[in-house]
């Protein structure tokens, strides 16, 4: 278990690298980050998803997150929204949020298996 020095420290540096934040851009991945996802994992999925964004070289994509959604049975949960477009993972761990980035975010396939249904 980390200590809540090392929980601030993560918290800071994710902070920082997380200039992709900013709201403007077309593609915007929301993670469910209220204590039930928190939880469930929810940091593992940002870390994730912050250092998939950047290997792929991706720009004009917003990372934010949200408070509970109101699933916890479906948690750790992220969005990606385009356009009028919405579509919602469940149950996500570190590789599957790499995957949806490799798949979704750069070939434009839906992940089906991982969605809400």
């Amino acid at each position: 278990m980390k200590s809540l020095e090392e929980l601030a420290s993560l918290r800071e540096k994710l902070k920082k690298d997380m200039s992709i934040r900013e709201q403007g851009h077309e593609i915007k991945v929301t993670v469910s980050m209220g204590t039930c996802g928190i939880a469930a994992g929810a940091r593992e999925i940002v870390k994730a998803l912050l250092e998939e964004l950047k290997e792929q070289g991706l720009n004009g994509i917003s990372l934010t997150q949200t408070s509970c959604a109101g699933l916890c049975h479906y948690e750790p949960m992220l969005e990606i929204s385009q356009g009028s477009e919405k579509t919602t993972y469940v149950k996500i761990d570190g590789n599957k949020a790499r995957e949806i980035v490799k798949k979704h975010l750069v070939g434009g396939k839906v992940v089906e298996e991982w969605t809400a249904r």
